[in-house]
C-alpha cells in the first residue's frame, strides 16, 4: 500500500562517542570537572525525529517525504547528502546564513542518554516554512519534537496549534511525537497541559514517552516520580494501574484518538477512542483498544539512541498498512529491541517480515512493569 507519510520537524547532526563500561557507577559521578575520560570511536550520523523516524520508515519500504530545516553549512550539507544517498525523498528548507542543529550524545551502557544540544535552525523553523501544496497529497503527517523547537513552542505553542489545525483541515491523519525538556528551560516553564488541550483535538496519534507525558501533564507528579526513582531508570519504577492507566485516561479526555505511551525498556501502552475506526477510516479492531506490550529481550545492548523514534516508525508502518493494533504494537516493540543492538540508529533494524517471523517464533519478552 503506497500511502504517503510526511515526516517533519526536528533534525540534527549527531556525534556519539563510544563510552566504555561504567562498572555500575552513575555516569554523573564519573563525568567530573578536570577528569579525563577515555572513550572509543565516535559515530557520526543524522539524528532527530525526522531522521530517526523518517529514515526508519524509508528502510521499511514506506513512501516517505522528509521535511526539516537546515543551514547552508557543512552539517546541513551532510544531513541532506546522507538522506538522499539512501534514496529518501527530501524537501528540506535551506536557510541561508543560519547554522544547522547538532547534538553530542552521551550514551553510557546501562544508563539513559544525555545530550549536549545546539538548537540552530530547529528554533527558526515555523509553520509558514511548510509548503502546504506538498503536504496535501499525503495520507499521514508526523511531526517530531516541537518541545525542542522555539518556533513551535513560543507564544504558548501558537504555531504548533495552527499547524495541526491546518493539516487536519487538509484531510490528513496527524501524528505527534515530543521530546524531553528541562523544567528550568523556556519551554519547561510553559503550561503544557493547556497546550495539549488545544492541540490534541487535531492530533490523531500521539506517541510520547511516559516521562515526557507526565512532565507535560503534571510537573509536581513528575518531580515526585524522579525522587521515587532515584538513580534507577524511571520506567523501571512504573505501575500499570497506578501510573500509566490514570495518565492515559487524562490524556485521552483531551481529544486524541490513538495514544501510544513509550515506557522505555519496560514496553509500551496503547489505548484508542471508541470511535477511532469511523473517525480515521480504519478497521473496527482499533476501536476502544487497550493493551500493554512488554518489551522484547534484545540480543545485546549497545545504545538506546533512536529506539523510541524507530519504534514509532514501525507502529506507523503497521498503521498505514492496516495491521491490527496488537500487531502494530509488536513490530514497534520489536523494532525498539533491534535498534539498541547497535551504536547507530539503523544498523540493527530488521526487515519487517523478518521481524514478524522472529516474533512469531516466540521471541522472549521482559517483565519489568508492575501491575
Amino acid at each position: 500500500m503506497d500511502r504517503k507519510i510526511i515526516v517533519a520537524g526536528h533534525i540534527s547532526y549527531d556525534i556519539t562517542p563510544q563510552i566504555y563500561d561504567t562498572n555500575g557507577k552513575n555516569f554523573g559521578n564519573i563525568l567530573k570537572p578536570g577528569k579525563l575520560i577515555n572513550v572509543g570511536r565516535a559515530t557520526v550520523a543524522n539524528g532527530g525525529a525526522v531522521n530517526n523516524t523518517g529514515m526508519a520508515l524509508h528502510k521499511f519500504g514506506a513512501n516517505v517525504e522528509l521535511i526539516a530545516k537546515v543551514g547552508d553549512d557543512e552539517f546541513g550539507r551532510r544531513i541532506i547528502k546522507s538522506c538522499e544517498e539512501k534514496g529518501a525523498k527530501t524537501s528540506f528548507i535551506k536557510a541561508v546564513g543560519e547554522d544547522t542543529s547538532y547534538t553530542i550524545v552521551l550514551s553510557p551502557p546501562g544508563f539513559d542518554r544525555s545530550f549536549l544540544h545546539f538548537t540552530g535552525t530547529n528554533d527558526t523553523f515555523k509553520f509558514d516554512d511548510l509548503n502546504m501544496s506538498n503536504i496535501e497529497d499525503g495520507y499521514l503527517f508526523h511531526f517530531g519534537y516541537p518541545t525542542l523547537m522555539a518556533g513551535f513552542y513560543e507564544n504558548n505553542a501558537g504555531d504548533l496549534i495552527k499547524m495541526y489545525k491546518n493539516i487536519k483541515k487538509a484531510g490528513l491523519i496527524t501524528s505527534l511525537d515530543v521530546a524531553a525538556f528541562d523544567l528550568e528551560s523556556k519551554q519547561g516553564k510553559l503550561d503544557w497541559k493547556e497546550i495539549l488541550k488545544q492541540v490534541l483535538p487535531y492530533v490523531d496519534i500521539f506517541e510520547p514517552s511516559f516521562e515526557e507525558l507526565l512532565c507535560m501533564m503534571d510537573k509536581e507528579a513528575y518531580k515526585e516520580l524522579l525522587e521515587r526513582a532515584g538513580d534507577e531508570d524511571v520506567c523501571m519504577c512504573l505501575s500499570l494501574k497506578k501510573d500509566i492507566l490514570p495518565l492515559a485516561k487524562k490524556v485521552m479526555e483531551l481529544g486524541v484518538s490513538i495514544l501510544l505511551i513509550k515506557c522505555g525498556a519496560a514496553g509500551m501502552y496503547l489505548c484508542t477512542s471508541e470511535d477511532v475506526s469511523k473517525k480515521l477510516g480504519i478497521g473496527s479492531k482499533w476501536d476502544n483498544f487497550k493493551y500493554f506490550q512488554k518489551s522484547f529481550k534484545p540480543d545485546r545492548v549497545k545504545s538506546a539512541i533512536g529506539a523510541g523514534d524507530t519504534a514509532i516508525a514501525a507502529f506507523l508502518y503497521g498503521f498505514i498498512n492496516d495491521y491490527k493494533p496488537k500487531e502494530a504494537m509488536e513490530i514497534a516493540a520489536g523494532t525498539g529491541a533491534m535498534c539498541i543492538t547497535e551504536y547507530d540508529t539503523f544498523s540493527g533494524l530488521s526487515d519487517i517480515e523478518k521481524l514478524k517471523e522472529k516474533i512469531k517464533n516466540n521471541w522472549s519478552t521482559q517483565d519489568f512493569i508492575k501491575e
